[in-house]
């Protein structure tokens, strides 16, 4: 099974909510299934978006999953839509690099930012998911401050991250599980593969 059936066998087993069919054929006509989730960092490689937010998901269910307080519905959204912001964001341009071996120069694919629609990036996955089906508090707020101190917003002072995870335990899961899949799980590769 690829990472797009994958993605879509727990996304259509997990979220029923009103709209979720529509947003999951809305994510088939993006590049949603082939971009990757950076453009140098973790999985900055064709498909990487998918296998990042397969990876979250994972592992929040794994590590952080109460059947006493947590629903599969809310981990499978929080978990496979927190990048949406991801979906034609990148493009592949190309550089000159210098091989060293030869010492000529040569061009090279790489990922680059285009972004269309500069709205954030929790903001802005929260907003895309609720052009088709309407969020709980919790979820939205979870997928808003999933990168925690890392956000933008956050560099200048903000204490509005602090307070979500103070109220919503789904933020600070999701937040873990981003921050374990990036830096523990997932391959650092920089190479554009075709």
């Amino acid at each position: 099974m690829g990472y797009k059936e994958e993605f879509i066998g727990i996304y259509t087993e997990n979220i029923k909510r009103e709209g979720s069919k529509e947003l999951l054929e809305w994510l088939q006509k993006t590049d949603f299934f082939t971009a990757p989730a950076s453009t140098r960092f973790h999985c900055a490689c064709e498909q990487g978006l998918v296998m990042h937010s397969l990876s979250v998901y994972h592992t929040l269910i794994e590590k952080h999953f109460d059947p006493e307080t947590d629903h599969p519905e809310s981990f499978a959204i929080c978990a496979l839509l927190h990048d949406l912001c991801k979906a034609q964001f990148y493009k592949v341009s190309s550089r000159n690099v210098k091989n060293e071996e030869t010492g000529q120069w040569e061009k090279k694919p790489f990922y680059a930012v285009e972004d269309i629609f500069p709205f954030g990036h929790g903001e802005k996955s929260v907003f895309l998911i609720e052009r088709f089906m309407r969020l709980k508090t919790s979820e939205a707020m979870a997928i808003r401050w999933h990168m925690g101190g890392f956000d933008d917003a956050v560099k200048g002072g903000s204490f509005s991250v602090g307070l979500a995870f103070e109220k919503y335990p789904l933020a600070v899961k999701l937040h873990l599980a981003d921050l374990e899949s990036t830096y523990l799980r997932e391959k650092h590769t920089s190479a554009v593969q075709k």
